[in-house]
């Protein structure tokens, strides 16, 4: 089945993942300053977005802004793919496209490992896409594997554009942070996001 129908159990069962839920995971995490035009940006974005109230809209007006900032505090050193295709094992029903997904790699032609983060994007409910993003989540695990690129952590976020929940994958363990970020503390999204990215350095 693809990512989408994944749930949580599905994970537990197909993968046999333990699932370890705690406050706070990320909350030492320091804040970091963002662009005047990011913040320009959301201003402008964020009703229009709220008012279309799709996930393409969210998607395109306040999540990729985000990522876009990321991207260049890091120099471009990363590459951030959307809607693309992560067919990964499709015996285990690990196919599908994925809203997001960042590579700890400048190449922005082709999905090069290793994958470090992926964002799932919903419009209504946070929960509702935590069984997807875990399934991209050990899809990255074994893409990095294949391709030699021994990862520890894997990081996972799920978001409304608004409400943002951060996933670690640690081997067989996942952790979800039980804590919600806000876009009012969007230089603690940012931070969490850019730490995420730089915890496992080539």
């Amino acid at each position: 089945m693809p990512y989408s129908q994944f749930t949580i159990e599905d994970i537990k069962t197909n993968f046999d993942i333990t699932i370890d839920e705690k406050f706070g995971i990320f909350a030492d995490i320091q804040e970091i300053e963002y662009s005047g035009f990011l913040k320009q940006s959301l201003q402008e974005y964020l009703p229009l977005a709220l008012a279309i109230n799709t996930e393409k809209a969210r998607s395109e007006l306040i999540i990729m802004p985000i990522l876009v900032e990321v991207k260049k505090q890091l120099s471009s050193k990363i590459s951030i793919f959307s809607g693309k295709d992560f067919s990964v094992e499709p015996t285990q029903g690990l196919t599908g496209f994925c809203d997001f997904l960042i590579s700890l790699s400048p190449e922005q032609l082709v999905i090069e490992a290793p994958v470090v983060t992926l964002v799932e994007a919903k419009n209504d409910n946070i929960q509702s896409g935590l069984g997807q993003c875990m399934a991209e989540m050990i899809a990255a695990q074994i893409f990095n594997q294949r391709k030699g690129k021994q990862i520890y952590t894997i990081y996972g976020v799920v978001t409304t554009g608004t409400n943002w929940k951060f996933l670690a994958l640690k081997g067989q363990v996942i952790e979800i942070d039980l804590n919600e970020y806000f876009i009012s503390e969007l230089g603690k999204i940012l931070g969490i996001l850019r730490w995420s990215i730089m915890a496992n350095p080539e």
